[in-house]
């Protein structure tokens, strides 16, 4: 899997820019993070779930871009980073695809994945009804402790938020974790550096990263429908002083080993598991299914 590759490589270039004239590889009033990442493991889903592509093609499903989402229990909202849903209605002119995505988000792939996306099935961006996968990605990327209870708190909220709305949903969490042993903050260097230097901060690591890490495993996971919990979780550490330098992800201690659940490779293998799975029987004449079909809409997945 190459998707925690493709975020540090389109992270390793600045592409926030704030008021002071400084660009930045990651700034913490940006969503640029989890939209490079949501995409990596949408353009992934999309590579190796035959399902999907199929879905895909045939116009079943679409994506959503900070997808509102509501519990049905409390009717408190919460925006998901992105979706896969059933479309509401018919396209209305030329949709926005995925590809249209790695252009507007600059997300930077090699030549072989410029051609792998080339030869998918074009998927949409639309108005979205059931919704059948929602991501939420997060980054810790400094002051890790004093972050961490918002960071664990947000990415609970999600899991539940998503089973609310729709309990045969898969809630997909991602996280990205700065295990680097300093950190150029936007918060910190409000003033142009090109005039004055930046306020680096020191970062104890590795064990700020590890607690990190170690935290977030608590986080619920769920086998089946009608428990809490993610039902595919990834954490990817990387190596990132946010000054310029390339993005480095991180295979060592505390980056999750390959055959632990969380690590990336393993999120992936689950979420297309049970995408296969769990949508195989998935029949509905696209955006027919909200507005009404006497044909085989009738039959549920």
């Amino acid at each position: 899997m190459e998707g925690p590759l493709i975020v540090a490589r389109t992270l390793s270039l600045p592409g926030t820019p704030d008021r002071f004239g400084n660009v930045w590889q990651y700034h913490s009033r940006s969503d640029r993070h989890s939209k490079v990442a949501c995409w990596a493991i949408l353009f992934e889903m999309l590579q190796h779930s035959p399902l999907l592509r199929r879905h895909a093609a045939a116009g079943r499903v679409v994506f959503g871009v900070n997808q509102e989402m509501r519990d049905f229990r409390t009717n408190r909202t919460k925006n998901l980073d992105l979706v896969i849903a059933v479309p509401a209605r018919e396209q209305d002119g030329r949709a926005v695809t995925l590809a249209d995505l790695a252009a507007r988000w600059s997300v930077h792939l090699e030549a072989g994945q410029q051609r792998t996306l080339a030869g998918l099935p074009a998927l949409v961006e639309g108005p979205t009804s059931a919704v059948l996968v929602a991501l939420e990605a997060k980054a810790c990327m400094t002051a890790h402790i004093k972050a961490l209870p918002r960071l664990f708190d947000e990415l609970n909220s999600s899991h539940a938020t998503i089973h609310a709305n729709t309990d045969s949903a898969l809630a997909v969490g991602f996280t990205m974790v700065n295990a680097s042993p300093t950190f150029v903050s936007s918060d910190l260097n409000k003033h142009d550096l090109a005039t004055l230097p930046a306020v680096v901060s020191e970062h104890r690591q590795p064990l700020w990263a590890t607690r990190t890490v170690a935290k977030l495993t608590e986080l619920p996971r769920r086998a089946g429908r009608g428990q809490e919990g993610f039902d595919a979780l990834g954490i990817v550490v990387v190596d990132m002083a946010n000054d310029g330098t390339p993005v480095r992800v991180v295979d060592a201690p505390p980056a999750p080993k390959p055959a632990d659940v969380f690590h990336y490779d393993q999120m992936m293998h689950r979420l297309l598991h049970q995408y296969e799975t769990a949508y195989s029987a998935l029949n509905l004449c696209a955006w027919r299914v909200t507005v009404g079909c006497r044909g085989c809409c009738v039959r549920r997945w």
